[in-house]
């Protein structure tokens, strides 16, 4: 069996028994809320950590891109929802291909979509995509909103679901008084919109979105009917800083390689090895105190009063896990000191 010690570093670890902690809690409390689960599978891109939360419960994985729609569809992965929206017609045939749920939030997409499900010889699932405050994308408008569905229930090949409101604010809130009004008031947007379609005749089945920073809180809410939340099974500093109750299980292991300064050491991650979008950097998971700094591309400094050896191997937590994993292409899976298995990030298999 390999050791930790043995991997080549910088890698990216996954410690199994917290994994299964955070797994089993999202999945335990979704459930009890008589909700439905749809992970956001961007966080991880990784096929065997979705069969895990579809074993787990959950109804499917979400998907961001159309080549992590396609890399789970030729996994057999089920209940697919790409949650952009799309404006090429070549990617929504690629993606009309899979099967998947879509969102939209534009009626020239619906129109796309629809020529994209003819060729394919499939009936596409739709949702509409609303602008809950982010103004990120999203139908700007109730009016526009309503027109994107209606367009969407007279289409051959598409059939309306419902919507979707994902607050990208919402996630994290610097308190959960916070995060509650903000998550609250997206779906009041949301409600708004699904309340006007039902008086249209237009029935709303679905109402998702949500985020591992309000997942206590979108659980509780009454109208939303699935939760999106996807990084709460890795778990990153960000989410951390929330006081969230799931437990670390991503890691970037690195190697000391260099002591040559009594105030500090060198190590083997940098802005190759980390996310660099959260304005802080990792933190050492063993050394309590430590502080780390960029050293470039290949390197970061260490400073820390207990000084690790040279050769030593070291655990950081990242900022974001992620555009950390993004960085990747596989997942050591440990159990203390072992690797039990090796995952693949963005592909179905490890290239030798």
């Amino acid at each position: 069996m390999l050791k930790k010690s043995e991997i080549p570093t910088p890698a990216l670890l996954l410690d199994r028994e917290a994994f299964e902690f955070n797994l089993s809690l999202m999945a335990d409390c979704v459930r009890q809320s008589g909700k439905q689960l749809r992970p956001h599978a961007k966080a991880h891109k990784c096929v065997e950590i979705a069969r895990r939360q579809i074993s787990a419960g959950a109804v499917g994985v979400c998907v961001a891109t159309v080549a992590e729609t396609e890399l789970m569809a030729k996994a057999g992965i089920s209940g697919l929802l790409l949650t952009s929206p799309l404006a090429d017609p070549r990617k929504m045939a690629r993606v009309a291909a899979t099967g998947a749920m879509v969102a939209v939030d534009h009626a020239q997409q619906v129109e796309w979509y629809n020529e994209a499900a003819r060729s394919a010889g499939r009936t596409l699932d739709v949702l509409v995509d609303l602008d809950v405050g982010d103004h990120r994308t999203g139908a700007s408008s109730l009016e526009q909103a309503v027109g994107i569905a209606k367009a969407i229930g007279q289409s051959s090949h598409l059939r309306f679901r419902g919507l979707q409101g994902y607050s990208v604010s919402g996630s994290h809130g610097k308190s959960f008084e916070e995060r509650t009004q903000i998550s609250r008031a997206a779906f009041d947007v949301a409600v708004a919109v699904r309340d006007e379609l039902n008086r249209a005749g237009l029935s709303s089945e679905i109402l998702t979105g949500g985020s591992t920073g309000t997942w206590d809180v979108d659980a509780a809410l009454p109208e939303v009917t699935e939760l999106q939340a996807g990084s709460y099974v890795l778990m990153d500093l960000a989410y951390g800083k929330l006081g969230l109750p799931f437990r670390h299980a991503l890691t970037v292991l690195a190697t000391v390689v260099s002591v040559n300064h009594p105030e500090f050491v060198t190590v083997d991650g940098g802005y190759k090895a980390f996310s660099t979008d959260r304005g802080y950097g990792p933190e050492a998971k063993e050394l309590p105190g430590s502080q780390y700094r960029w050293g470039g591309d290949e390197f970061g400094y260490l400073d820390s009063e207990e000084k690790p050896n040279l050769g030593s191997k070291i655990e950081f937590v990242p900022p974001h896990c992620d555009p950390t994993v993004n960085l990747y292409d596989r997942i050591y899976v440990a159990h203390r000191d072992t690797i039990e298995a090796v995952w693949p990030v963005k592909s179905n298999t490890i290239a030798v």
